[in-house]
């Protein structure tokens, strides 16, 4: 019996719901005989079988949601006797689906290729950060491998098995594609038949000659794949790709050296920071005469670099520049008067740091801005794309824009008209532990209703913040600064500010009720004890 894996059903597509079985538990089925009609985002999709047999078990129901890759329904192939796992199949789709092969073969259950996993919602590829292991290396079950980034966040994949590393396929910065391998590794417990590392490739490669080009029989890569060394040694090398940690990259970039034109002196001929500096100091003889010249025009000041834009970065950029070409915006500024607010953190600081939550300005800046919702729904709501609609939320899912080490990201907190001061605070302190590492889970990302930009954190004044799509407004606080001001008698007074500005939606939201709104938030603000009253 054997699993039948969801193939993929269109770019980008990552789920679908089970819309009608056209087979049932029992029912013996023909080769390309449609077995279920799927529904995905942009169309109705019925899916063929592919092979003849018996249906054994179907793994979802009407209206499940079945995921790309994933086991759809069990069957009991015609004219086969043997098992195939499900990890294996997905293995075997996985190599026909993307490029970025394994080199490796799975000996007698020896080998075993670690499929990436689903790591968020709608998410189809990452950015390899960091490995944490090597190959050669000894792991154990749940061990974390690797940390990748997606466009939300910072990622990091445990191992499945306990066993030895054989073979990473990515390179720090490459760009790896959910359910395809990520690296192999020699299953701990299963037989074996003393395959090493360096000789893991098929073996219609193992007997090619020294440098000589092949391609892995089985392998539908467009790599170039080269075999260098003398009779005891077989390894790859990606010509495109030389062996050098990122620091020695770093390097040849300002030597303006090519990589693949060094001979590396390091283990398995990685290039080292020697090498590189040998090599200049001899004149640079090895380069090509195309790149001397080139690094000669740039050696003048003036010089620039170019880099990819990925990740979080390329996810701001993106949600960004749709948000202001979208959403008309407009600006309301004010100042609030701290003192007050600063004298009721004093008192109740040390209560909250005996039950281990620290009580910044944050938790009261939002817990305010909740009671304000409540008398201005307008501006906790939503407008659908082609501004037909108008979405009120009864949930303030408030979100706090975060500068974490992978880049800005705005967590919220969910539900904060039914959180106390202690609740929110507590809550704001677990987001920001999270997003400063980076290790936010999907969840604390996603639904958003209004949000709030410190940058008086780090020392900002006055900023127009940009409207976090789809949201309808958001708040930047400026850094609290003791400037003079009258009082009602018109003396010179000393008086702690804080510069705010607030982004509105224009479509939906005019400037005098985001006035009103702002001048409410602020009077709880100026004066906590008002916000007693309105607590439940």
């Amino acid at each position: 019996m054997k699993d039948f894996i969801l193939p993929d059903i269109g770019e980008g597509i990552v789920e679908c719901e089970l819309v009608e079985w056209l087979v049932k538990e029992g029912d013996t089925i023909a080769e390309d005989q449609p077995v279920a009609d799927v529904m995905t985002d942009k169309a109705l999709v019925q899916i063929p079988a592919m092979h003849s047999g018996v249906v054994k078990k179907l793994y979802y129901r009407k209206g499940d949601i079945a995921k790309v890759h994933e086991p759809l329904f069990a069957m009991e192939v015609q004219g086969e006797e043997t098992e195939q796992p499900a990890e294996q199949q997905k293995s075997d789709i996985a190599r026909e689906a993307d490029p970025k092969q394994s080199a490796t073969v799975n000996t007698g259950g020896q080998v075993e290729d670690f499929i990436l996993p689903d790591i968020g919602e709608g998410i189809v590829e990452c950015e390899l950060v960091e490995w944490l292991v090597s190959e050669g290396e000894e792991i154990s079950e749940d061990q974390p491998v690797a940390d990748v980034m997606t466009d939300k966040a910072l990622v990091q994949i445990p191992s499945k098995y306990s066993g030895k590393v054989v073979k990473l396929y990515y390179q720090k910065g490459e760009i790896a594609k959910v359910h395809t391998p990520l690296f192999a590794i020699e299953v701990a417990g299963t037989a074996g038949d003393g395959q090493s590392e360096d000789n893991a490739a098929p073996s219609e490669a193992r007997s090619a000659p020294p440098l000589q080009t092949a391609t892995a029989t089985g392998n539908k890569s467009d790599r170039n794949i080269k075999f260098s060394g003398g009779e005891h040694e077989a390894r790859w090398i990606n010509p495109d790709k030389p062996l050098a940690s990122p620091a020695v990259r770093r390097l040849a970039k300002e030597l303006e050296m090519d990589l693949t034109a060094v001979e590396g002196s390091g283990k398995k001929g990685r290039v080292l920071k020697q090498d590189l500096l040998s090599l200049n100091e001899r004149g640079q003889t090895e380069r090509p005469v195309q790149q001397v010249d080139q690094a000669s025009a740039q050696s003048v000041p003036g010089g620039k670099r170019t880099e990819p834009i990925r990740g979080i970065r390329a996810a701001m950029a993106k949600q960004m520049a749709a948000s202001v070409f979208s959403i008309p915006h407009f600006s309301v500024s004010d100042e609030i008067e701290m003192d007050a607010l600063m004298a009721a953190r004093s008192q109740l600081k040390p209560e909250f740091e005996k039950k281990g939550v620290k009580l910044s300005f944050m938790p009261f800046i939002i817990k305010a801005l909740s009671l304000a919702l409540k008398q201005f729904p307008i501006v906790n709501s939503q407008v659908n794309e082609d501004c037909t609609e108008l979405t009120y939320f009864d949930d303030h899912n408030i979100g706090m824009a975060v500068d974490s080490k992978i880049g800005l990201l705005v967590p919220n907190i969910k539900g904060v008209q039914n959180l106390s001061l202690f609740e929110v605070a507590r809550e704001a302190n677990r987001l920001v532990e999270l997003a400063r590492e980076g290790r936010l889970p999907n969840s604390d990302l996603k639904g958003g209703t209004i949000s709030i930009s410190n940058v008086g954190v780090i020392g900002g004044t006055v900023a127009v913040p940009v409207i976090n799509k789809p949201e309808s407004a958001i708040v930047a606080l400026g850094k609290i600064q003791r400037l003079p001001r009258f009082d009602e008698n018109d003396n010179v007074k000393a008086v702690n500010i804080m510069h705010i500005s607030w982004s509105g939606d224009h479509r939906i939201i005019d400037g005098a009720t985001m006035v009103r709104f702002s001048n409410l938030w602020k009077s709880y603000l100026e004066n906590p004890l008002g916000m007693l009253s309105e607590m439940k």
